[in-house]
């Protein structure tokens, strides 16, 4: 189809959509369509898809057929469609929600010439009584929605699209436009390949989203971190992603307990539920969806702050396309993912018992996202070159390792080795084997090939395997080494690296994050209690805490422990209801003893400027509470001891350890009828006294030092629980 004038096209972008001008490469791809060729076309979400085939659907002869994945998909584009034009059957999707009567006023539509676009799923698209209805009338072109779907390497893998150009061969020949908003150079070919398309007019836009903030961190107290970052961005729209369906239930209930609006997404709901979560989403009446990644392929909400990853995605497409559910409308968006490697462990045991093709490239997707993850290179330079677009700037500026960079390394050396094991042994290993082959990490593979007799067989020994990771990664980014499309995973060296080794040139790297390292050490602050405290304030708490325990002639630790006083320093409580969530610290204790504490910490808080933490602490939902009720119920009852721990399967030791944290928490709790029955009176008095006047702490092990073998441990801490609970709640 030709126009006689070239602003005919802008025209009717105004008329029928209300824009003014065209986004990128919209008016291209559209000219191109309407010259009737085939279209691929690689646009990230958010850069206008829809656009490309709306339009020159409404302008063309006939009518336009779309295969799209997800009747809900299909549904909000035909509902756009009819608010753009005053003909209500301008679009129509054909698919297995419809009845009898509702196909019948359909295919009337189409045939009686008002419908322009017909929305099909590939399933619908295969039966016989739809092929022979498409057949009678005229297609303009058939335009394939999130064309990813073909490709087994590509991350949403749908078997049904593998079948669409035989099905189009079957109904009659028409253009095609295919549309992606992520595909790596392998899916890409894959795609072109089985549509048959293979010299279609390609149009790529940049993959780069220049608005997100990408963030890998380390998996050390995710449920507390979440909270925190949500809390940080109070009232803004968020997306969280987790991979079973269990956690997102358990995620989004703990979330609602610590008094955050979220509601789950997941298949294994049903469809009214699915559909009136989405929809509170959709109208803000909740802040953040917790799903699986059912859900958000053509949810159209422009406005989510942040997305967050609970688990890593299995592939990096799956990455890009669900972090780019973020800051659609160009405003802020934060991509948060939280990673360890025992997830990428678990995924691969998922695989077991696939075949083994679809193992194999589900162990080399998962590989990319490990290198991605654990890389301290630039993660937007990362993420476009896998999708085979070069990103020259040195620091983004809007990713964790550009704002917080690591070390840089000189490895001229070092690439030089490695580029000339590549050279040697061929093309037709991947970059594992050359790390094991550089480390003289001997495998069978390496064996029957001979190579552990080559030169380069433990040449870079002296080095462990992230830093050679890190090495070829450059050598990627670089253009030294070539990734094999069509035998995914394979490398090669290309000239542009035998050049290098001709004449090396400086080069540096970053070593890659060793996060297992990273959260065994906060997992070591963590237990020491206290790492981050606060030395000024905490000093000053312990001088209060002198001040108040002479007030009530009690010793100071019956006031708050150091663990408590420690905890006050990090989290900085200025409210009564505050200082109950610190550690240690129940009703009974901030009620009595708390005032003078949280006035203090205020006025310090203000004198210094204080940014708090207090949104840190995690309120866990009410099932894990259940030991805690069950005893104090128990103990209120006058139950034996014994028949409390026979019906929670303790042992006596496990027992007394959960009274103890209850009653340091501040819960009162009465035990002289079980004192009564099992100790003297005179033993008790005994231990009794020796912790009112003469413990400098709660130490057990002092205690038995101190009282010596008469008095048995079980009876020191009977009796401890006795004096906290009196004393100090």
């Amino acid at each position: 189809m030709k126009f006689r004038e070239e602003d005919l096209l802008h025209e009717k972008l105004k008329e029928y959509f209300g824009f003014s001008s065209f986004k990128g490469n919209q008016e291209a791809v559209i000219r191109n369509v309407l010259a009737g060729r085939d279209t691929f076309v690689l646009m990230p979400t958010g850069g206008g898809k829809s656009l490309c085939y709306q339009l020159p659907a409404l302008i063309m002869d006939g009518v336009a057929i779309v295969i799209s994945p997800l009747i809900a998909l299909m549904k909000n584009q035909v509902d756009a469609m009819r608010t753009f034009s005053t003909e209500s059957g301008i679009a129509h999707f054909l698919n297995s929600s419809l009845n009898k009567s509702a196909i019948a006023q359909v295919r009337q539509d189409v045939l009686e010439g008002r419908t322009k676009l017909l929305y099909f799923a590939p399933e619908s698209l295969t039966k016989e009584d739809n092929i022979a209805f498409l057949r009678k009338i005229k297609i303009s072109f058939y335009a394939i929605d999130e064309a990813h779907c073909i490709s087994e390497w590509g991350h949403d893998f749908r078997p049904e699209y593998r079948r669409i150009r035989p099905i189009i061969n079957d109904i009659g020949p028409a253009p095609l436009i295919a549309l992606t908003a992520t595909a790596t150079p392998k899916v890409q070919m894959d795609i072109q390949k089985n549509l048959g398309m293979t010299d279609a007019a390609l149009f790529r836009s940049s993959f780069n989203r220049s608005n997100l903030y990408y963030e890998i961190r380390p998996k050390h107290n995710v449920d507390r971190d979440i909270i925190r970052f949500i809390k940080q961005h109070e009232g803004k729209s968020g997306i969280i992603y987790c991979l079973s369906r269990k956690k997102v239930e358990e995620l989004a209930e703990l979330l609602v307990a610590n008094g955050i609006k979220a509601l789950a997404y997941h298949a294994g709901m049903d469809a009214q539920t699915r559909a009136d979560n989405q929809d509170a989403f959709l109208m803000e009446r909740v802040d953040v969806i917790v799903a699986t990644i059912a859900f958000g392929m053509g949810i159209d909400k422009p406005d989510v702050r942040y997305v967050i990853h609970y688990d890593i995605p299995k592939s990096l497409e799956g990455y890009y396309q669900e972090t780019g559910r973020a800051g659609r409308d160009g405003g802020e968006g934060y991509c948060l993912t939280f990673y360890n490697y025992k997830d990428i462990q678990k995924l691969e045991k998922f695989m077991q018992g696939k075949p083994v093709a679809e193992q194999e490239i589900g162990k080399l997707l998962l590989l990319e996202t490990v290198s991605y993850a654990e890389s301290s290179m630039c993660r937007r330079k990362t993420l476009l070159h896998y999708f085979g677009e070069d990103y020259t700037e040195d620091n983004c500026g809007n990713c964790d390792n550009c704002c917080h960079p690591k070390p840089k390394v000189e490895v001229r050396e070092q690439m030089c080795m490695a580029l000339s094991a590549l050279r040697d042994i061929g093309d037709k290993f991947k970059i594992d084997y050359l790390v094991s082959m550089l480390t003289g990490k001997m495998t069978a593979m390496i064996k029957s090939y001979g190579h552990n007799k080559s030169e380069w067989f433990g040449a870079g020994a002296e080095k462990d395997a992230r830093f050679w990771n890190a090495v070829i990664r450059q050598a990627l980014i670089m253009g030294l080494i070539d990734k094999n499309i069509e035998n995914y995973g394979l490398i090669s060296i290309n000239d542009a690296g035998l050049r290098y080794i001709a004449s090396p040139s400086p080069v540096t790297v970053t070593l890659d994050h060793d996060y297992d390292r990273e959260e065994q050490e906060a997992e070591q602050v963590s237990a020491r209690g206290g790492g981050a405290a606060d030395e000024e304030l905490f000093a000053m708490l312990k001088d209060l805490r002198r001040k108040v325990a002479k007030q009530h002639d009690l010793p100071p630790y019956v006031i708050f422990q150091d663990p408590s006083l420690e905890d006050m320093s990090i989290q900085y409580p200025v409210t009564l209801e505050e200082l109950q969530s610190i550690s240690g610290v129940g009703a009974g204790k901030a009620q009595k003893f708390g005032a003078e504490f949280v006035k203090l910490i205020k006025a310090y808080v203000e004198e210094k400027d204080i940014e708090r933490p207090q949104d840190i602490v995690v309120k866990a939902v009410a099932n894990k509470s259940s030991n805690k009720i069950f005893i104090i119920q128990s103990i209120d009852r006058k139950m034996d001891f014994e028949d409390i721990a026979r019906a929670r399967n303790f042992d006596m030791n496990e027992l007394l350890t959960e009274i103890e944290a209850i009653v340091k928490s501040g819960t009162r709790l009465d035990i002289c009828y079980y004192l009564n029955t099992v100790m003297d009176d005179d033993k008790v008095d005994d231990i009794y006294l020796y912790f009112k006047e003469d413990a400098q702490s709660d130490s057990l092990d002092d205690a038995i030092e101190e009282l010596g073998s008469e008095y048995t441990e079980e009876e020191i801490r009977l009796v401890r629980i006795k004096f906290l609970s009196e004393v100090a709640n």
